[in-house]
C-alpha cells in the first residue's frame, strides 16, 4: 500500500486531472460549436477563452475560504462545480448557457489551481514535496491526455459527439468528491487557526518525526496581524518583505503562458489542419502530443528533487526557445506537417519537462504559511490571466493573416528566451527545504 501521504496528495492531485480535461475537452469541440452557433473568429475566440475567464474569478476568490473554511472543504465545493459543469456543457443546447457552464468548469478549475497544490505542499515532507506537489502536474496532463483521447474516440458519433466529449467529466468529477471525503484537513491550517491539537495526530500519521517540533516551527513562522474583534489572521500580502515571492510567481506563471501552451492545446486540431493534416489525423496528432506531455512530465517527477527546480527550468527554457523557433520556421516555409507535429512534440517534451512540472510546486513553496492562500492565488489568477489572453487572441491573429502561425510562434520563442535569462540570473533553488527554510531563504521568516 502507498505511504499515506502519497495516498492523500494523490486524492488532491484528482482536482489537477479534472483541470487538466476542463481545459483542453473543448479543443474536439471548438470548430463544431463554430459550426452550429456560426460563431465569428472573435467569438470562437471568446467560446474557448470563456472557461478561462472563470478560472480566473476561481482563482482569486479561492485563497479566503481556504484560508477561512480549509482546505479539504473548498475541495469538497471544486468537485460539486465540476460535476454541475460536466452535466451542463453536455446538456444545454444555447450558446449563452452553455458558456456559463463553461465558465462555472472554469471557476473550479481556477479555484483548484490554488487549493490542491497548497494542500498538497502543506501535507508533503520535505523529501517528497517536488514530486507529491508535482503529482498535482501530472494529472493535469493525464487529464490532457484523456480528453485528447476521448476526443479522437468520439469524433465518429455524429451531431451529438461534442456532448459525449464534455459529459465524459462526470465520471472522474463525482470519484474526486467522494474520494475527498476520505483526507485529513491540513495541520498547517490546523496550526495557523489555533487547532494546534488536531493538527498533532495528522502531523503522526504524515510521518513527521518531531511533530510538536514541526508545530512550535509553524507557529512561529507566522506573522499574522490578529484582529482584536474577530480573531482572525490579517497578513497583508502586499508589502515590502513579500515582494520577492510575488516578483517570482507573477513572472513564473506569466512566461508559463507566453510560450503559447494552451494555444497549442486548445487549439490542437486546427493547428494541425494549418500544417496540413486532414481532420482525422488532426485528431490523431493530437493524441501523440498529449502522450508526450504525460511522458515527460512523469520523467520531470523522477528527477524534481534531486535536480531541483532552477534547473529544469533553465533546461526547458532552452529546448522551448529552439522548438517553438523552428515550429514558426516550419509554418514560414510551408513545410510538411509531420515536421510540425516533430517539433511541437519536441517543444511539449522541454514543456513538461520544466515550465509543467515546477509551475505549481514552486508557487506552493514560495509563500510563507502567513499568506500563502493568497500568494497561490495570486500565481494561480496570474496565469489565468494569461491563458485567457492567449487563447482569446490565437485564432482572431491566425485567421488574420496568412503568416499568422508563424507571428505566434515566433512571439513565443523569443518569450521562452527571455525566460531562460530570469531564471538563470534571478530565480531561486528551493529544493530539500521546508517550507519555514524556504521563508528563511528569501528572508521573509
Amino acid at each position: 500500500m502507498l505511504p499515506y501521504p502519497v495516498r492523500i496528495a494523490l486524492i488532491a492531485a484528482l482536482g489537477g486531472f479534472l483541470f487538466g480535461f476542463e481545459t483542453v475537452v473543448i479543443s474536439g469541440a471548438e470548430k463544431t460549436l463554430e459550426h452550429i452557433w456560426s460563431l465569428s473568429s472573435f467569438a470562437q475566440g471568446f467560446t474557448v477563452a470563456s472557461s478561462l475567464l472563470g478560472t480566473i474569478f476561481g482563482s482569486l476568490v479561492a485563497a479566503a475560504p481556504a484560508k477561512k473554511y480549509g482546505r479539504k472543504k473548498v475541495l469538497q465545493v471544486i468537485a460539486v462545480f465540476f460535476v454541475i459543469a460536466a452535466i451542463g456543457c453536455a446538456s444545454v443546447s444555447a450558446w449563452a448557457l452553455f458558456i456559463f457552464f463553461r465558465i462555472i468548469g472554469g471557476i473550479a478549475v481556477g479555484a483548484s489551481s490554488v487549493v490542491a497544490p497548497m494542500y498538497i505542499s502543506e501535507i508533503s515532507p520535505a523529501k517528497l514535496r517536488g514530486r507529491l506537489a508535482g503529482s498535482f502536474q501530472v494529472n493535469i496532463v493525464l487529464g490532457i491526455m484523456i480528453a485528447f483521447l476521448t476526443n479522437f474516440l468520439l469524433k465518429d458519433l455524429g451531431d451529438s459527439a461534442w456532448r459525449w466529449m464534455f459529459g465524459v467529466m462526470l465520471v472522474p468529477a463525482v470519484l474526486f468528491w467522494i474520494l475527498l471525503r476520505s483526507i485529513p484537513e491540513s495541520p498547517r491550517w490546523l496550526v495557523i487557526n489555533g487547532f494546534a491539537d488536531s493538527a498533532m495526530p495528522v502531523m503522526k500519521r504524515l510521518g513527521e518525526p518531531d511533530p510538536q517540533g514541526a508545530i512550535v516551527a509553524i507557529q512561529k513562522s507566522l506573522h499574522e496581524q490578529v484582529d482584536g474583534t474577530t480573531g482572525q489572521h490579517k497578513e497583508p500580502l502586499f508589502q515590502q518583505r513579500y515582494s520577492k515571492p510575488i516578483l517570482y510567481a507573477v513572472l513564473l506563471a506569466m512566461f508559463n503562458q507566453l510560450s503559447g501552451i494552451n494555444a497549442i492545446l486548445y487549439y490542437a486540431p486546427r493547428i494541425f489542419e494549418m500544417a496540413g493534416f486532414d481532420k482525422n489525423d488532426s485528431f490523431r496528432q493530437s493524441v501523440y502530443v498529449g502522450a508526450a506531455n504525460l511522458f515527460f512530465t512523469l520523467l520531470a517527477m523522477t528527477v524534481i528533487d534531486k535536480f531541483g527546480r532552477k534547473k529544469l527550468l533553465l533546461i526547458g527554457s532552452i529546448g522551448m526557445t529552439i522548438f517553438l523557433g523552428l515550429t514558426a520556421y516550419a509554418f514560414n516555409q510551408g513545410a510538411g506537417g509531420s515536421m510540425v507535429l516533430l517539433y511541437l512534440i519536441g517543444f511539449i517534451a522541454f514543456f513538461a519537462f520544466s515550465q509543467g512540472a515546477v509551475i505549481w510546486v514552486f508557487i506552493s513553496e514560495i509563500f510563507p504559511n502567513s499568506v500563502r492562500s493568497q500568494g497561490g492565488s495570486l500565481g494561480s489568477s496570474t496565469h489565468w490571466i494569461m491563458a485567457a489572453i492567449i487563447s482569446w487572441t490565437f485564432p482572431v491573429i491566425v485567421e488574420g493573416s496568412k503568416d499568422g502561425g508563424y507571428h505566434s510562434f515566433v512571439f513565443y520563442s523569443i518569450m521562452m528566451f527571455i525566460q531562460l535569462i530570469f531564471v538563470w540570473r534571478v530565480l531561486p533553488e528551493t529544493k530539500g527545504k521546508t517550507l519555514e527554510e524556504i521563508q528563511k531563504q528569501l528572508g521573509i521568516a
